[in-house]
């Protein structure tokens, strides 16, 4: 029997907004899959504090609601983010991962003061990528201070030595337009990584891409084939 697949949404969203409202959670349901969701600190149905400092371990929420045995799971940016650092540091709780949103961005740093403070005022000087997170700030049920203390979190930079502990197949998928590419560099990194480029998309389209659908159904039922 399939294991569980847990779904984890990216920043300014929430498990309902990413993969129920997409389809996802219906169609892994036709697949027989049983879905587990989670909402990340500061985000959807979980608590929203205004300290950075609660935010040290966004991990902690997924690793509360893993069960015992290996699980298939689904993080698009932050929760792909999260999920390859949960799963560089217990990759025995993973069968699979599919990771999308996230290429390069893993490996640089980046002064994030005029990004934390379009999302905390929503004035974002139109700059497109600032565009882009000031506008989940408005999303129905969002906190902007949340928000804005979520991203100012500290934050440490996933190397190659600790991806390189992540031996379950992973699927990368990756919008020719995001921002956040090369996909290279993770590719790179993961012993067992298989990569998708999505044609014309970009960041805020990648969880709703057909393609993308269907190429993480795809990668799924492969797990389930005998080897």
């Amino acid at each position: 029997m399939a294991p569980p697949v847990v779904l984890v949404h990216g920043f300014g969203t929430s498990f309902e907004l990413t993969w129920v409202h997409n389809g996802w959670v219906d169609l892994l349901a036709d697949e027989g899959r049983e879905v587990i969701g989670v909402d990340l600190l500061g985000h959807g149905e979980a608590p929203k504090p205004h300290d950075p400092d609660a935010y040290a371990d966004l991990g902690e929420r997924v690793r509360d609601v893993l069960p015992d045995g290996p699980v298939d799971a689904i993080g698009f940016s932050m929760g792909a983010k999260t999920l390859l650092r949960v799963a560089a540091a217990e990759p025995h709780r993973f069968r699979s991962l599919v990771v999308a949103g996230v290429g390069s961005n893993l490996f640089q740093s980046a002064d994030r003061s005029v990004l934390i403070e379009a999302i905390r005022s929503g004035d974002d000087g139109g700059i497109p990528q600032l565009r882009y997170f000031a506008g989940l700030a408005e999303l129905p049920g969002n906190d902007r201070e949340a928000l804005a203390a979520c991203m100012s979190r500290d934050t440490h930079l996933l190397s190659s030595e600790q991806l390189a502990a992540i031996t379950c197949p992973v699927l990368v998928v990756l919008g020719d337009q995001d921002m956040v590419a090369p996909a290279a560099p993770l590719v790179d990194a993961l012993p067992d990584a298989t990569y998708v480029e999505l044609a014309r998309t970009d960041h805020a389209k990648t969880p709703k891409s057909f393609e993308f659908i269907d190429a993480a159904l795809e990668f799924l039922r492969g797990q389930d084939q005998p080897t």
